[in-house]
């Protein structure tokens, strides 16, 4: 696919143009500066032709954390990707030396480029948007992405600029792994791995990463998407509303994936964070991986079968997730963990025969059967499989509100373990059998 960056000076639109584009909220758009630090990007489709878009930092941000130069490397990293470069500039502050500056980097790089003026939000406004043609990038293209007011102009602009049979429909993805977990456990550092390229920034400053950012990458001839978030840490710890959305755009990611991996840092202990984010996945139903990283540090230290003792006990909502141990910085058990994530992704969605759903059923409950309720107790009848990803179960019986929660929670696992996907989770439905099916 074609890529088109877009750039420019910090708080001039950027995020906000690239979300309208995009057609959803994918780039946190705030007024704080410097909130854009990745390279942030989306499939855009348009009258049926497709392309990258990036979101990109502002060009000569001074981060507060000393991120700067990382900052401007995925800004140059974009600009060298880019077919087509959107340079972007702010109608309300006119035409600043530095938006000069960066017209002067941009004319190094002999790419085609757009000079979009942005936040022109009324009719009074496109008065000053001839200034804009100092810069020497022909004719700007006035829009107002808050109001959709020439955006739809501007990717027609976009789309005739590519070369016939360059912008094709995209390569359909195999699956989406969103990437979780608490503050610097090495979720970029995994990101990267899989990619093959410092695609996120990696730092050892708490909350770098601030956007959910998508990489798309290839493996065995498939497309993969992994989902990088922001580290998520307690709710009373949350100062701005940048940690705010990127707590937020980190739940999304879970709802949206196919496979969770949940990373965790072996030299740390599990904490209530990290119970959460496993209460977040085990109610969205997705199948996960725990991935523990730093395992380069473990040696000598604890067995792998001691510390999976150590997460059955505390993370005990996810213990039919598979276990990966790795070490991100190197790379080590990298592909091995995409492997695991596309068996449980098969698994998922997996359809077992109604004869053997049965059987598991009636082996469950002769295991252990439900306690009485109210002098009643919970007869079962018989069960189906009606859905995949996950696999939903409707369980016939005589009276639902008998089945508690516990038992509820004891059946799914012991279906689980009877049937052909053992390392997922499932959903159990309950219905009453209708009068005139009893005995």
């Amino acid at each position: 696919m074609p890529c088109v960056a877009i750039v420019g000076r910090p708080n001039v639109g950027k995020s906000t143009l690239f979300n309208t584009l995009a057609g959803r909220r994918v780039a946190i758009v705030e007024p704080t500066r410097g909130v854009t630090r990745d390279r942030v990007s989306a499939v855009v489709e348009h009258e049926g032709l497709a392309f990258e878009l990036i979101d990109t930092g502002g060009v000569g941000v001074v981060d507060p954390d000393g991120l700067s130069e990382h900052v401007d490397r995925q800004i140059q990293v974009a600009l060298e990707r880019a077919d087509l470069v959107i340079f972007v500039a702010d109608i309300g502050d006119g035409v600043l030396p530095d938006d000069r500056l960066i017209g002067d980097r941009l004319r190094e790089l002999e790419k085609p480029l757009l000079l979009v003026v942005g936040k022109v939000d009324t009719a009074a406004d496109e008065a000053g948007v001839a200034e804009f043609s100092a810069l020497g990038f022909g004719e700007p293209l006035a829009v107002s992405a808050l109001h959709r007011r020439g955006t739809e102009g501007l990717l027609d602009v976009i789309a005739a600029s590519f070369p016939d049979g360059l912008a094709t429909a995209p390569a359909g993805v195999e699956m989406k792994l969103a990437i979780i977990g608490r503050r610097n456990v090495g979720k970029s550092t995994l990101v990267n791995a899989m990619a093959g390229e410092d695609r996120v920034i990696v730092s050892e400053c708490p909350g770098t990463t601030r956007d959910a950012v998508d990489v798309r990458f290839e493996k065995d001839g498939k497309m993969f998407v992994v989902i990088d978030t922001a580290g998520v840490r307690k709710k009373r710890q949350v100062r701005s509303s940048v940690e705010f959305y990127s707590a937020v755009r980190a739940k999304e990611s879970i709802a949206r994936a196919d496979v969770v991996l949940l990373v965790l840092d072996v030299s740390a202990d599990i904490v209530e964070t990290d119970r959460r984010l496993a209460r977040e996945v085990a109610e969205h139903l997705k199948p996960c991986v725990l991935v523990v990283n730093k395992w380069d540090l473990a040696k000598g230290r604890i067995t792998t079968g001691d510390y999976a003792e150590y997460l059955s006990r505390s993370l005990p909502l996810l213990e039919y997730a598979p276990l990966s141990f790795i070490t991100a910085r190197t790379g080590r058990r990298v592909m091995p963990t995409i492997e695991v994530a596309q068996q449980l992704f098969k698994q998922a969605r997996l359809r077992a025969p109604t004869a053997q759903v049965n059987r598991a059923l009636t082996d469950a409950v002769r295991s252990r059967s439900p306690s009485p309720s109210r002098g009643r107790k919970a007869r079962f009848f018989y069960a189906t499989q009606v859905t995949v990803a996950p696999p939903t179960l409707v369980v016939f019986v005589n009276d639902p509100d008998l089945v508690d929660a516990v038992y509820c929670r004891y059946l799914a696992s012991a279906l689980r373990r009877r049937l052909p996907f053992p390392e997922v989770p499932i959903r159990l439905v309950f219905r009453p059998r209708r009068p005139s099916q009893e005995e």
